[in-house]
Formats: structure tokens, C-alpha cells, sequence
């Protein structure tokens, strides 16, 4: 029960992490696009507390789990979130185990894969790009996805915010440690 309460704790705080950069969206469509490629911030504080408290395998597993489950009883999941949210937390606990539950190294190489979760979440304006400004017109107010096809349509600036990730979350991760004493 000592374990289990933090890392459920940990859960909630990345589903709400999620959800509240994926608001940010109602902001611009540009937002909700590219947030993926600064959450690791909000993530690296949550997945290491959580890698603190479990020096075994299941951390990332738990996380993006628990998103995957949440997001496909809201109905808010598709098939390329999914297989991305699998992929992700197949290599994050690989290379966990890999490296080691209990060293620095095994967290810090196994949280890169974890910060493109997000980016798992908003992969259905890419993959869907027909059924995602069908969505807009019914569920965002007027004009939003006349906003949301240009950022769509941008692909450079898509995959250098994809690439990104990596950078900021080597440099989440370090912040985190350093502000959690880890």
C-alpha cells in the first residue's frame, strides 16, 4: 500500500498534466500541437518521484497505462495513440531495466522515451487530419479548425518540435533532480 498510493498519485498528476497542456489548446491551435514538446517539464517532477518510489519494472507501464485506460473509456484514445503509447512504454521499462531500476543512468535514459507522450495524445491531427477538423468544426468554437490546418500543414516546424523533446527532456530531468534532491 506504501507503493501503490504514490504511484497512483503519480498517475492522476500525469493524466491532469495531459490534460491540462492539451487545454492550452483552446488558446491556439499551435498549442495544443506543440505542447508535446515542453510537458517533459511537468513530467520529469512526476515520473521521478514516481521512479523513487518503484525501483522495478511497471513505472512507465502504470503512467502511460493508466492514460491509455482513461483515455479509451472516455473514447478519447485512437488506434495510433494507442500502438504509440505501448511503443513508449515498452522501450521506457526496456531501458529501465537495461540501465537499472536503481541507478540514475536506468530513469534518466528511461524517461526520454515517456516525454513523447504527448505527442502519442495529439498524433490523430496527423493521422486523422480529415476526422480531426470534422471534430473541430463540431466541438471547437467558429474558425478553429480554419486556425488548426495551417499548424497541420507545417510539418518542418512539427518534426523540429518533435526533435525537440529530446533536448528538453534531458534538460527537464536535470531540474527535476535538482529540485527533488533525487
Amino acid at each position: 500500500m506504501k507503493r501503490i498510493l504514490p504511484l497512483l498519485l503519480s498517475a492522476v498528476l500525469w493524466l491532469a498534466a495531459i490534460c491540462l497542456f492539451a487545454f492550452s489548446g483552446s488558446i491556439h491551435p499551435a498549442f495544443y500541437a506543440y505542447a508535446g514538446t515542453f510537458i517533459p517539464f511537468a513530467f520529469a517532477f512526476i515520473y521521478l518521484y514516481a521512479a523513487s518510489k518503484m525501483k522495478s519494472f511497471g513505472v512507465a507501464t502504470i503512467l502511460n497505462g493508466f492514460l491509455l485506460f482513461v483515455f479509451i473509456v472516455s473514447g478519447e484514445a485512437d488506434l495510433w495513440m494507442g500502438i504509440m503509447l505501448v511503443v513508449i512504454i515498452a522501450l521506457s521499462e526496456f531501458l529501465r531495466y537495461k540501465y537499472g531500476y536503481d541507478t540514475k543512468k536506468g530513469t534518466r535514459v528511461s524517461f526520454l522515451p515517456l516525454a513523447f507522450t504527448f505527442f502519442a495524445y495529439t498524433s490523430h491531427w496527423w493521422t486523422d487530419t480529415a476526422g480531426s477538423l470534422q471534430a473541430a468544426l463540431v466541438e471547437m468554437p467558429e474558425g478553429y479548425a480554419a486556425k488548426m490546418e495551417p499548424v497541420i500543414e507545417n510539418v518542418p516546424v512539427y518534426m523540429l518540435m518533435i526533435v525537440m523533446v529530446v533536448p528538453m527532456a534531458i534538460l527537464a530531468m536535470r531540474l527535476a533532480e535538482k529540485v527533488l534532491k533525487k
